[in-house]
């Protein structure tokens, strides 16, 4: 009779699950297609090293423990479900027949018990003792959901830790079980009706647990336990660092951005499926660190909430429709008066995201935060006309100069009137063209701001002397489209790009240095999609580069203590952390001491995101929070490699009112060595 009740359950509870795991799929049948399905190879790469690696997890050791002791000691105890179910289902039934092998797993299985116990009274006590931040949250059901799960977990594992203890008093004993922990308690349960009786209750209390559990996700806080390894195998197979164009080519097109949900790509709604609700995405957001109201982790559960409110809705219209609901707010219900962008996440929100990928960066389930609030930017930008009022100062003037600035293209190399040895790819032949080594691509702080004029003319001065053979664009040279991309406006940034593209093509360029890393990131990753592709090189790789091969020489020594501060655009997005600090190691006599929060744990500067051109009104800014962390460490030049980021440092300095202490870019640290040595 048990086997034929069991059978019953178990038959209901599968069918429960799948038609929960069906539902969640027509959720996701919403949004857009997108190619997830490529390079097969690295996604199960992606799957062993981070889902069951638990690499991102393990880079905090206490949390990552705890998540790894729990994590592995389901995989391990699978095989003992497994074996319930069997046992449930056939009279005698067991997975002994695997000899050995179901030793090493009842082992296994017990001390893994042990450690799954271990790590869930470790997170309570972190949750409800020692109260990590991150961890504390105001919504009571969702800290009631957290709570509901790990005892869940720790009541599974402790009663199969009863079942293996009474199995040889009862009878239930298999050969080739090996079950240390099972035999230490064994001397409790000695008594064969007893342990029979304890046997049946436990078994019955376990499997039940177990389907409830499976069957619980679904509808918890804590899904990510059933989507976390798909997540992860569709997951960016690179860093995210380039936006997905907009086809405006495409005539049916009829909507730019984001809106709602059904404007997101299907894995960008598995996204927001996904959210552990850990915090770690918030624990490093700078906006977030600095008392401001963005929050990533609140705009993926947003993004996940509204899913829930309006796919069921769509889905019926598309089927009282024959295909899939069109993007026009219409649902069953008639018209959807709530919206994604208001109603669940915060514009403001959205407008103060610097795009530093931290939380990218951060994420455990490989969740892309930032591609999805640029996305949302698009809408408010381009469909709506809502943005901040200094982005559309940013936007006149790139429109009609082709640089965020009120400056002119007649203006852009002026910083090299009198540097005989800078030309314009205009001012060369065809023939010399083909001999050159690079063209330097100056941005446009680097033409325009008087700070960074200084870094864009050390950098050529170090490059003449290293015999590099390089020219510039000079008047030819546009923005690159990197704020009015982060920004929003897609359409001006393609406008600028596009007409990039033609110039560098026109001079069958092949090589380009630039100082700024966003002018790197944009020039490197996204204008290949636009037919640009090219060989792009950071000046602090290129300096490098170049003192390595023994072309920078003369190097005297200089006793300073030097922080370096990392450019998100060349760290996080492009894992560029090494270069920089071996061009400051080759000056004999300076001491780079790091900030606590540096390399892929480097706070951003808040500039970027277009952030250089909007207000910063709410909190602190960014910019403090970082020149206070560098100004701790004591040193007396803080180095750069970034134009926004020496802005925004010099001015944090400034307010510090920080005497002796200097901002300087890292190529300027290298030029006042060799200086130096040649005046001595």
């Amino acid at each position: 009779m048990k086997h034929i009740i069991f059978a019953v359950v178990f038959v209901a509870a599968m069918a429960a699950i799948v038609w929960s795991s069906w539902r969640l799929i027509k959720y996701l049948q919403v949004g857009k297609f997108e190619n997830r399905f490529d390079d097969i190879a690295k996604r199960v790469g992606n799957v062993l090293k981070v889902a069951i690696g638990q690499s991102k997890l393990l880079r905090e050791p206490v949390a990552g423990a705890i998540h790894a002791m729990i994590f592995w000691g389901f995989l391990v105890l699978l095989a003992a479900v497994i074996e319930s179910i069997v046992e449930g289902l056939i009279p005698g039934g067991n997975i002994a027949w695997l000899g050995p092998i179901y030793s090493v797993l009842t082992v296994s299985q017990d001390i893994f018990c042990l450690l799954v116990l271990i790590g869930v009274l470790w997170a309570l006590w972190r949750r409800y003792v020692q109260k990590v931040p991150r961890l504390q949250n105001d919504d009571k059901a969702e800290s009631l959901d957290a709570t509901l799960i790990l005892v869940l977990i720790g009541v599974i594992v402790s009663l199969l830790l009863v079942m293996n203890s009474v199995r040889e008093a009862a009878g239930y004993e298999f050969d080739w079980a090996v079950r240390p922990v099972g035999a230490l308690l064994a001397p409790l349960f000695t008594d064969p009706s007893t342990a029979i009786l304890i046997f049946e209750i436990t078994w019955w209390i376990h499997i039940i647990t177990i389907l409830g559990f499976m069957n619980y996700l679904p509808f918890s806080k804590h899904l990510h336990v059933m989507t976390s390894v798909p997540n992860v195998y569709f997951g960016s197979l690179e860093t995210v660092n380039a936006l997905k164009p907009i086809d405006f080519e495409d005539e049916g097109l009829e909507q730019y951005g984001v809106a709602d949900i059904e404007h997101f790509t299907w894995k960008q709604l598995l996204d927001g499926m996904t959210c552990t609700h850990c915090g770690r995405c918030t624990s490093v957001c700078p906006a977030n660190i600095t008392g401001k109201v963005l929050d990533p982790k609140e705009i993926i559960i947003q993004m996940h909430e509204r899913t829930l409110d309006r796919a069921p809705d769509l889905i019926a219209l598309a089927s009282s429709n024959g295909n899939r609901a069109e993007a026009n707010g219409e649902t069953t219900s008639g018209s959807d008066e709530r919206h994604l962008i208001g109603d669940f996440v915060s514009s403001e929100a959205l407008w103060q995201c610097t795009t530093c990928m931290a939380c990218v960066q951060e994420c455990p389930v490989m969740i892309e935060h930032v591609p999805a609030i640029v996305d949302m930017r698009r809408n408010l930008v381009m469909m709506e006309a809502e943005f901040p009022a200094e982005a559309q100062t940013a936007f006149q003037n790139m429109e009609n100069n082709f640089t965020p600035w009120a400056f002119s293209a007649a203006e852009r190399a002026d910083w090299a009137e009198d540097l005989d040895f800078v030309k314009t790819m205009a001012e060369t032949g065809e023939e010399e063209r083909e001999e050159l080594d690079c063209l330097f691509w100056v941005g446009c702080a680097g033409s325009y701001d008087d700070r960074y004029m200084k870094v864009t003319r050390a950098f050529a001065e170090l490059m003449e002397m290293a015999g590099v053979k390089f020219r510039i664009l000079g008047s030819e040279e546009k923005c690159t489209g990197d704020p009015a991309r982060r920004l929003g406006n897609e359409y001006l940034a393609q406008m600028m790009i596009r007409m990039n593209v033609e110039t560098l093509n026109q001079y069958n360029v092949r090589t380009i240095v630039t100082t700024c890393p966003h002018c790197f990131n944009t020039l490197l990753n996204e204008y290949p999609d636009f037919g640009g592709k090219y060989d792009v090189i950071h000046h602090t790789q290129y300096v490098d580069k170049l003192v390595k091969a023994g072309r920078i020489k003369s190097i005297s020594a200089m006793q300073h203590r030097v922080t370096y501060h990392d450019s998100c655009y060349i760290g996080r997005y492009n894992n560029t952390y090494d270069e920089p600090r071996s061009t400051l190691k080759h000056v004999p006599g300076l001491e780079v001491i790091e900030m606590g929060r540096n390399k892929s744990r480097g706070l951003c500067c808040g500039a970027g995101g277009g952030q250089m051109y909007l207000e910063e009104t709410q909190g602190k800014r960014v910019n403090i929070e970082r020149t206070e962390e560098a100004l701790g460490t004591g040193a007396d030049t803080i180095a750069t490699a970034c134009p926004f980021c020496m802005t925004m440092i010099n001015d944090g300095v400034k307010n510090k009112e920080a005497e002796g202490v200097v901002v300087k870019d890292v190529v300027e640290v290298l030029l006042e060595s060799v200086k130096n040595s040649e005046s001595s």
